[in-house]
């Protein structure tokens, strides 16, 4: 991210489970502590033990407040995305036009992986989740339905960057909001293995950096700028690989 950019929203305030008799806990905050424990090392390394320590309730407690594990699970997944989303979808909404969506939505992602300002853990809750390959049909389901509900506001934002004009009538907006899913997704990946926030971010802007070639405003071949109406063609391709280069060290010649 440059110096000049906004900065990314800051992390909502969360609550810490407050120990007592076993009816007595803030539910909030021990859906907070689940969550956490859940996103830092997964579903099945998880175990109930673990859980009523970091909630600070019993098991009889647990199994009656949220039923099951699997049932405590899926809520602290909507905890999470519910409080965390707008970290990586504010500014991605506020944007004026697709391509800065995108890159907001990347950059701040990176912010949000890296811990942000709340000293959050790393990685994807959502992303780097593997329930459902462990025999749990209906979790691994609603993984797959909470990463499909992030490429459907992607493709909607680029749709109606397409209508306004914004992207070209030809552009596949299925494939772009893929495209940036995709970088986002292994953005997580290194976040878990260590990448800082200023490697994330890198990347953000290197795979956005050939956004025009992508999307089909440019003619990667003819460096035509494309138009419904008319077609421009630029007096040299220097511009283009100026721009490009600047972000890939690419040497001229």
């Amino acid at each position: 991210m440059h110096k000049d950019d906004p900065a990314p929203p800051a992390c909502p305030t969360s609550t810490r489970p407050v120990r007592g008799r076993p009816r007595e806990f803030d539910r909030e905050a021990a859906l907070a502590a689940a969550m956490r424990l859940f996103w830092i090392r997964g579903y099945e390394a998880t175990a109930i033990s673990d859980l009523t320590e970091a909630m600070g309730i019993g098991t009889k407690s647990l199994y009656a407040a949220f039923g099951s594990k699997d049932a405590l699970y899926a809520e602290a997944l909507k905890y999470y995305y519910t409080t965390y989303e707008g970290l990586v979808w504010t500014r991605f909404r506020k944007a004026a036009t697709a391509k800065e969506a995108a890159l907001a939505f990347l950059q701040d992602s990176a912010v949000a992986m890296t811990g942000g300002d709340c000293d959050l853990p790393h990685g994807c809750m959502a992303t780097l989740a593997t329930v459902g390959s462990e025999g749990h049909a209906e979790l691994g389901e609603l993984m797959r339905a909470t990463r499909a509900g992030g490429f459907d506001i992607l493709k909607a934002r680029l749709d109606k960057a397409k209508g306004d004009g914004d992207l070209p009538a030809a552009a596949d907006t299925t494939k772009l909001a893929r495209l940036v899913q995709t970088v986002q997704s292994g953005m997580a990946i290194r976040a878990r293995d260590g990448a800082d926030r200023s490697e994330l971010q890198a990347v953000a802007e290197i795979a956005l950096a050939g956004w025009d070639h992508i999307t089909g405003a440019v003619d990667s071949r003819s460096g035509i700028i494309r138009d419904d109406d008319s077609a421009t063609a630029f007096s040299s391709g220097a511009e283009q690989r100026a721009g490009f280069s600047s972000v890939v060290d690419i040497p001229s010649g």
